[in-house]
């Protein structure tokens, strides 16, 4: 399997190098230069396997020959083994009429950032260690992926992982998932901006060459294909146990950086029966505005109850523009260009009329998700959090016309944003036993201010 760079220039790499590598050195995205596909029997032949033997079967064609069948195997048991505290691992609970939530919050740290980052951790240490030369992991948060990935390579020799986080804008269990974690290998650091402005930082990282290769600088975001890839698994998993491929299904996914709703899209092209992807968005609703408008624009960071979502740059929406555009480099780089310079971007009509064939967007502000939270609880007593319940109202909202079955992605654990829950029901929502004592554990970070200097000089100290 050969990868490409959304811009063109960067050379043809296989996974173990796109793995290694993060963002590509032309500053684009890496994707696959073909995708597989999965024929209706091979789908099919995946309804009674455990959720580790479907992930061999989606992501093998991926992975190609950069490791063989019996260590994929093994890694894959490995990260879809105890560490997930479900036996089904992602769950199915029906929410009635034909809908349901898949639970993505059993692993171990609450949240579906787990399901890539423990997998990528281990192609970390598969994939690195000929030349004894630790890799460097640079990464932002805007919540869950800071933890997932401290938690998938915090104490490995090989490796050394620093976090940024926006100061103040996580919350307080997600803060602590990162901050408590001492080993020697991982540094946390809060930054005064917002996740965007990490974001930056780390990709102007990667832009630097010589810095880059200096400090084997390689990426636990979402720009890292790898990432993508074991997200496309849960979505083969739901649609089968619900009829695939005989029955279509509809997922709504909150989605803020684009990248677990990409992997929706991945799963459709490969051949998975996918009617509809609902782009389930927070004020931060650039997606929902390139949706109606056909004008991707940044505009203003809004702090939200769902701060998971509080962004206005969606990376991986150049993964879906690389393919709106007819998979041209040049126009890629001319229009992400446009975006830097200008604040902005707009579709032709076909590249709209292609996206709504699958797409839909909507927005749900703070006071609507506290609403769909309390109607919840009040139904059936079951706790969203917010940004679960995000994905629910924009069910309601852009499902009407549906008559398949519809996968809301659960995509926290409800006592992560504990005081988000409470407000709108009255109820405190308890982290499990292994984590009864979190906010009581030692905290170790740095702060820095938004200067990519500062951050330079923690990494090289």
């Amino acid at each position: 399997m050969d990868y490409i760079s959304t811009r063109g220039q960067a050379p043809k790499l296989d996974f173990a190098g796109v793995t290694l590598a993060g963002l590509a050195r032309d500053g684009g995205l890496y994707v696959p230069a073909t995708l597989p596909s999965m024929s209706r029997d091979e789908i099919a032949a995946l309804k009674d396997l455990s959720y580790a033997d479907v992930a061999f079967r989606v992501i093998k064609p991926f992975v190609g020959d950069a490791m063989s069948d019996d260590a994929l195997k093994t890694l894959l048991d490995s990260t879809y083994g105890d560490a997930f505290r479900n036996p089904a691992v992602a769950p199915l609970v029906s929410l009635g009429d034909n809908k349901y939530l898949m639970e993505l919050f059993h692993g171990p740290t609450l949240a579906f950032k787990d399901f890539a980052l423990q997998a990528l951790g281990r192609f970390f240490d598969a994939f690195n260690g000929t030349d004894g030369k630790p890799l460097t992991i640079v990464g932002a948060t805007s919540g869950d992926t800071g933890s997932a990935a401290i938690e998938g390579c915090r104490g490995r020799d090989n490796l050394r992982i620093f976090m940024l986080h926006p100061k103040g804008r996580v919350s307080d269990v997600q803060r602590r998932q990162m901050t408590t974690v001492l080993e020697d290998n991982v540094t946390n650091i809060a930054v005064d901006g917002t996740f965007d402005d990490c974001q930056d930082m780390v990709k102007s990282l990667f832009n630097d060459l010589t810095f880059r290769d200096e400090v084997g600088l390689t990426a636990v975001n979402s720009i890292n294909w790898a990432r993508v890839m074991a997200q496309v698994v849960y979505y083969f998993v739901a649609a089968v146990k619900l009829g695939a491929p005989d029955q279509s299904v509809a997922f709504s996914v909150p989605t803020g950086n684009f990248g677990d709703i990409y992997a929706g899209y991945i799963a459709h092209k490969m051949g998975l029966p996918i009617e509809r992807l609902i782009i389930a968005t927070n004020s931060n609703d650039i997606l929902a505005r390139t949706l109606e408008t056909g004008c991707y624009e940044r505009g203003a960071v809004y702090a939200t109850l769902s701060p998971s979502m509080d962004i206005q740059i969606s990376s991986n929406f150049e993964r879906l523009l690389f393919d709106l555009v007819g998979r041209d480099g040049d126009e890629v780089t001319r229009l992400m260009d446009e975006l830097s310079e200008n604040g902005g971007f707009e579709l032709s009509d076909d590249q709209l009329t292609e996206l709504r064939t699958l797409f839909a967007a909507t927005r749900l502000d703070d006071a609507a998700t506290q609403n769909v939270i309390k109607e919840q609880f009040e139904k059936d007593g079951m706790l969203l959090d917010p940004h679960t319940a995000v994905g629910v109202g924009a069910t309601q909202r852009c499902t009407r016309d549906l008559d398949c079955p519809v996968v809301v992605l659960a995509t926290a654990h409800p006592s992560k944003f504990g005081d988000a829950v409470k407000a709108a029901t009255g109820v405190e929502a308890d982290l499990p036993a292994h984590m009864a004592d979190l906010m009581d554990r030692e905290e170790r970070m740095v702060t820095i201010p938004n200067e990519l200097e500062a951050l330079k000089e923690i990494i090289q100290a």
